[in-house]
């Protein structure tokens, strides 16, 4: 069990003083056998009416209204959590549902159908024609197929950081060979329905020990949840090629990148230019544990 800090800084400034509407902030880890949240709180740079509510997928849901009017909005999650190793062990599948093609039973399959339905357009094939040439032959192993596309689209693509917001279709992102971690999780997700997996779009935090190698770290990140019969929804980060890491740490998950997003909110006025900054830092809580 790890004990870890997250503390996430969002700053907007704007050219000309702005009101507010409301906020959504999707700011919380989710709860489970694998996260436990210690300590939770926020911080704003104005007085703000907020309230707390859980979405149809569970994720934790934070309603703000900004009140007045400023030049500047500044919102700190300072979080401590204790984060559980989730290690993907080799599993023995007796199950034959698990191979390719995938099938879901009935009572799943109703719950699973709007994560299967592709949600970005391919009039070219060309995304599906580029997921069936990695697949592998029939009844390969899903699990198998599942951690060779991560990892194929962890050597092969290049990671890119792009400060606009937004996310680049599937079949863009293959034709560029780059993107940044949501392209590759939304390219992850996309490309799976097409095949007939349930798949969704996941955002949170990425622990990065003395900001080694891993890619993503500073900000928040994203990856791919895929759910497999017996197994349940499993964690593929595609950026960094890894599967059930305990160095993820979702805060929502999400049938679009657009219903997963951290912040978003209305301003009222012309804000003239404006200046967006985000900073996330995730340590251990025992400095100890990072010198290790």
């Amino acid at each position: 069990m790890a004990r870890l800090i997250i503390r996430h800084e969002t700053r907007y400034l704007y050219e000309r003083p702005v009101g507010f509407g409301l906020h959504r902030l999707l700011l919380r880890p989710r709860d489970s056998h694998a996260t436990r949240i210690v300590e939770a709180s926020m911080g704003l740079s104005l007085r703000a009416s907020k309230r707390w509510v859980y979405d149809a997928l569970g994720n934790c849901v934070c309603l703000m209204t900004p009140e007045g009017r400023s030049q500047e909005l500044t919102i700190v999650s300072q979080l401590t959590i204790e984060r559980f190793p989730a290690p993907l062990a080799p599993l023995r599948i007796d199950n034959p549902h698990t191979a390719m093609p995938i099938v879901y039973d009935r009572g799943d399959r109703t719950i699973l159908d709007p994560f299967i339905d592709p949600a970005s357009d391919d009039p070219n094939g060309m995304l599906l024609d580029w997921v069936r040439a990695h697949a592998g032959g029939p009844y390969e192993p899903a699990l198998d197929f599942l951690q060779r596309l991560n990892r194929y689209i962890h050597q092969h693509f290049d990671y890119r950081q792009r400060d606009e917001e937004g996310t680049q279709t599937p079949a863009f992102t293959v034709t560029m060979g780059s993107g940044t971690c949501r392209d590759f999780a939304w390219l992850m997700v996309e490309a799976l329905r097409r095949l007939g997996y349930a798949a969704r779009f996941v955002t949170g935090y990425l622990y990065s020990p003395q900001h080694s190698s891993v890619r993503g770290a500073g900000a928040t990140h994203a990856w791919c949840e895929v759910f497999l019969p017996d197994l349940g929804w499993l964690e593929f980060d595609p950026t960094n090629g890894l599967a059930e890491s305990a160095d993820l740490i979702p805060v929502a998950v999400s049938r679009t990148p657009e219903g997963a997003t951290p912040i978003s909110g209305l301003i009222l006025g012309d804000p003239g230019k404006s200046e967006l900054s985000i900073h996330v830092d995730v340590r251990p809580a025992d400095p100890q544990m990072e010198a290790a």
